[in-house]
């Protein structure tokens, strides 16, 4: 189910927002659609739903993906979900606020390449872990390709 949800999140549905948007307009500029729809979903949703399995269930998270059993790091988890509800509000304002759509890239960037990296840097990963560093790396490429582009267009 994990993997389905994440497939679903950081690639099918933000892609097919991207297609169905390009079908609809084809002058529509596809750099701005593809920061648009992966912010919203894979930022914003991903991290929306991540943060309330953290605040609800922090125990999935500890030990499903980081393999600690002790209840006292329950509490961290439920902190790192407040992080991720504050950026996940963010995500998903953007699409309802676009001049947000940079700054929500920038937080998510950094957030997805940071902990894809730890999760890139730890030798023993289990298959949950695994997948988190697949798709956080993932969107940290799409959206460094994404802040990228943007910033190279406005700059000329």
């Amino acid at each position: 189910m994990y993997l389905a949800v994440i497939l679903l999140l950081m690639l099918v549905l933000p892609l097919g927002s991207v297609v169905a948007e390009v079908h609809w307009n084809a002058d529509a500029n596809l750099v701005f659609l593809i920061g648009k729809w992966f912010v919203f979903w894979g930022v914003g949703l991903r991290l929306l739903m991540a943060s309330l399995k953290q605040i609800i269930n922090p125990a999935f998270t500890a030990e499903t993906i980081f393999g600690v059993t002790d209840h006292k790091a329950q509490s961290l988890v439920q902190e790192i979900g407040f992080g991720n509800l504050s950026i996940g509000m963010l995500g998903m304002l953007s699409l309802f606020a676009p001049q947000w759509t940079v700054p929500a890239a920038i937080i998510g960037c950094l957030f997805f390449g940071l902990a894809g990296l730890k999760h890139l840097l730890e030798r023993a990963r289990n298959r949950s872990r695994t997948i988190a560093m697949a798709s956080d790396l993932w969107l940290f490429f799409v959206l460094a390709f994404y802040l990228s582009a943007a910033f190279f267009q406005n700059s000329r």
